[in-house]
């Protein structure tokens, strides 16, 4: 496999040739591994600082939700006391499922039904390569045989649709 620089090298070279298995590995070697920041911090950014809490603000879910209360009590509450509501905008959010990702990467809606339109919910997902393969052959006995292509029909040619009669 040849590899054209984007920028000659010092010595002239604009192309650099690899086999397939080392292309790959250079490539790989540059996927970060699983769960590892790629951002480090050093000084008082480190995370085991004695100054980080002095600079670095706290998190949104470490500070403590207030419990829910009904509108009607709000409301006494309120009256009897001067201070605001409490700030629910820190909230943390849930992550976002894969159907919402698929929704907002791809554009693909699959919580969406294609008949009637109606919402579906996701009851469970696989992953299991064997058991993915098994379904799919299943499904492939099961389903009904293909028809062959229309042929065009020869020596006829299609009725005009819009001549005067």
């Amino acid at each position: 496999m040849v590899y054209q620089l984007k920028n000659p090298f010092r010595d002239g070279t604009t192309h650099v040739l690899f086999t397939p298995q080392d292309f790959i590995a250079r490539l790989a070697a540059l996927v970060p591994r699983p769960r590892v920041n790629l951002t480090r911090y050093h000084g008082v950014f480190a995370p085991s600082s004695p100054m980080r809490r002095a600079i670095v603000p706290a998190p949104a879910r470490a500070r403590r939700r207030q419990p829910k209360v009904s509108a009607t009590a709000h409301a006494t509450r309120q009256q009897n006391t001067a201070e605001p509501p409490p700030d629910t905008t820190d909230a943390p959010t849930a992550p976002l499922t894969w159907a919402q990702r698929l929704k907002r990467v791809f554009e693909i809606d699959i919580t969406l039904c294609p008949l009637c339109g109606g919402q579906l919910r996701v009851i469970g997902d696989i992953t299991d390569p064997d058991l993915i393969r098994k379904i799919l052959d299943h499904v492939n006995t099961r389903a009904p045989p293909r028809l062959p292509p229309r042929r065009a029909e020869s020596h006829q040619t299609p009725p005009d649709l819009f001549a005067e009669r």
